[in-house]
């Protein structure tokens, strides 16, 4: 997939002003809840004996898609954890792919939730871009109308519903099914639609029996199933492959994906006090949101309206979200990079990108 900039253009402004509340550490929860390493020791060695780094004269946009891994940067504009950094902090929402590219080559955010492999590809195509940490560690599932399909396999032959042809959803399962020796493109029918929220509209209305969706997406298509008056037409539908827990059994690894995370953008990714400002309110943030599901679905309902309160919640009660450092993680990601090295090079940018590319 070569990189391309889409033809539309980048919003000057928008997104989620910051409020005046100061950000509560919570880091102390993590050994508790058992999803969430300590911030990186340097980050926090940063923070704790280096000069503040200097205020900037703009607001800070901090930018993510409607899924789990944006829920820390929601936390973070509203609680205003970076107040003293910036006048003002937005969440600003991308929508899909084309838009994510777009803004991180021209500027339009200065922090990014982003897949790992389109991080790697912005940054082998040469746009300024630093990966700071991989926090979600997979997020996509199988739903079906048919609870005896537990494995890849047992779709074979079947019409899915797949979002965002070519990026994540459709890579992860192109890989695992390959590995699997099936064929993606003859012995699946891939029905390709824009956003996981078309998915949704069809498995509600039973044009689709299976779909390949994201949290919480998934949270959100199985509580509309049950809601009434939705459920006097929709179907029963279930979770049947979780593709995290499918990458563990197929590859012979531990059951987790270094799927997403966060990306200095721009010319403030050289600001190395800076950056590890916003590493560490990141992993508070995501720490508030583990041990808060209720607060944090209220919250980010609030601000990506495409989102309800309950699916948010019941999507942390399914989350593989753990801050990892992006240079601690990089053995998880060059083998991930690697395995799409040999089928698709294309898709990382043709080689695994170098030392300038981890925070």
């Amino acid at each position: 997939m070569a990189f391309r900039t889409p033809p539309f253009p980048v919003p000057s402004s928008g997104g989620l002003p910051a409020q005046g509340v100061r950000r509560r550490a919570l880091l102390g929860l993590a050994p508790a809840l058992g999803l969430l390493s300590a911030v990186p020791a340097r980050a926090r060695a940063a923070g704790m004996s280096d000069a503040s780094p200097a205020p900037l004269g703009r607001p800070l946009v901090l930018s993510g898609p409607p899924a789990t891994v944006s829920y820390p940067l929601v936390h973070m504009a509203d609680s205003g954890a970076l107040a003293d950094l910036a006048p003002e902090t937005r969440f600003q929402l991308w929508q899909n792919p084309d838009q994510l590219r777009a803004w991180a080559v021209r500027d339009g955010a200065d922090f990014m939730a982003m897949p790992s492999n389109v991080a790697a590809n912005l940054y082998n195509q040469g746009v300024p871009l630093s990966l700071l940490n991989v926090s979600t560690w997979g997020m996509l599932w199988l739903v079906t109308r048919d609870e005896s399909r537990r494995t890849l396999a047992d779709f074979r032959g079947q019409e899915i519903a797949m979002p965002f042809r070519a990026d994540m959803p459709d890579i992860l399962f192109g890989l695992l099914a390959t590995r699997l020796g099936l064929d993606p493109k003859r012995d699946f029918s891939l029905r390709y639609v824009p956003t996981p929220f078309d998915a949704i509209q069809l498995l509600l209305t039973r044009r689709a029996d299976h779909a390949l969706l994201p949290e919480p997406a998934v949270s959100m298509v199985l509580r509309k199933s049950e809601s009434f008056p939705v459920s006097v037409v929709a179907p029963t539908l279930y979770r049947g492959v979780d593709l995290s827990q499918a990458w563990g059994d197929i590859l012979g690894r531990e059951p987790r994906i270094p799927q997403a995370g966060i990306a200095a953008v721009g010319p403030l990714r050289t600001d190395a006090r800076l950056v590890d400002r916003v590493r560490w309110a990141h992993a508070d943030s995501l720490a508030w949101c583990l041990a808060h599901p209720r607060e944090c679905g209220e919250l980010v309902a609030r601000h990506i309206p495409m989102l309800t309160p309950e699916a948010v919640a019941d999507s942390i009660a399914q989350a593989r979200e753990r801050v990892v450092d992006a240079r601690e993680a990089r053995p998880e990601l060059d083998y991930f990079f690697n395995c799409l090295l040999d089928g698709q090079p294309a898709l990382v940018g043709g080689r695994l990108p170098d030392d300038g590319f981890y925070a």
